[in-house]
């Protein structure tokens, strides 16, 4: 269940371990569990399990029970709507304000990371292809000269990370998702910061209803039209 293979820490391993156990349904929605069995389970040591839970619940992934354990949460269709509501109010006026201060250093940055995005998706690296994926965001929002926004927006990717919720061949594929990242990538190089803004709303907006649809149907139901509004409303 868990390879420790160096390139991450060990608390990083077991979160994937754990996300990837949900999805196979090897761990149950409802059921409750123990951090020392799962300890025991994977060869590691409790304090990686413990400090990787922890991670996982404020996710909303699992919950702690007290002096019980661990229960897995099934993934709240709300919380990806709000998540994606976050992003588009951050990242869109960000995108304009960067696109309007773009020097040939942020295009070129730009430019690498798309590339390295589409030699992942030739790999089908997924993992790889994410870190770049998160460096193309990075690198544009930094140009606009807020750093706690460049956190904050760090900080909602990684909470979609750890919810597991992803589109890679669900509903796109690795290449696909590199060109959805082409339109803002064109519209910096071209001095428009509106396109920038739009193309980074089409983006952003596109893969939350994605994902959206995703967990819904993970849950049985279709999307509720009150989430995909909230998507749309930012």
């Amino acid at each position: 269940m868990l390879a420790v293979d160096g390139a991450s820490s060990l608390t990083e391993q077991v979160i994937e371990s754990v996300r990837e156990a949900i999805h196979s349904g090897e761990l149950r929605p409802g059921e409750l569990y123990s951090v020392y069995q799962l300890a025991a389970q994977l060869n590691v040591s409790r304090t990686p399990v413990r400090e990787a839970m922890l991670r996982l619940a404020e996710a909303g992934m699992v919950r702690f029970e007290r002096s019980r354990g661990f229960r897995v949460l099934g993934r709240d269709p709300r919380e990806i709507a709000e998540v994606f509501h976050l992003r588009l109010l951050l990242e869109v006026p960000a995108a304009r304000v960067a696109a309007g201060r773009a020097e040939p250093a942020l295009i070129e940055a730009m430019r690498a990371e798309l590339d390295a995005m589409r030699a992942a998706a030739a790999d089908h690296d997924e993992p790889r292809f994410m870190r770049h994926d998160c460096a193309f965001h990075e690198v544009l929002l930094a140009a606009g000269a807020n750093r706690k926004l460049v956190s904050m927006v760090g900080n909602l990717r990684d909470a979609t990370m750890t919810l597991g919720a992803s589109t890679v061949d669900r509903s796109r594929t690795l290449a696909d998702i590199a060109a959805e990242h082409e339109p803002i990538l064109a519209a910096v190089e071209a001095g428009d910061a509106g396109a920038t803004a739009q193309a980074m709303r089409s983006h952003i907006a596109h893969t939350g209803e994605l994902l959206l649809a995703q967990v819904s149907a993970e849950n049985g139901v279709a999307a509720a039209p009150e989430d995909v509004d909230l998507i749309h409303s930012a």
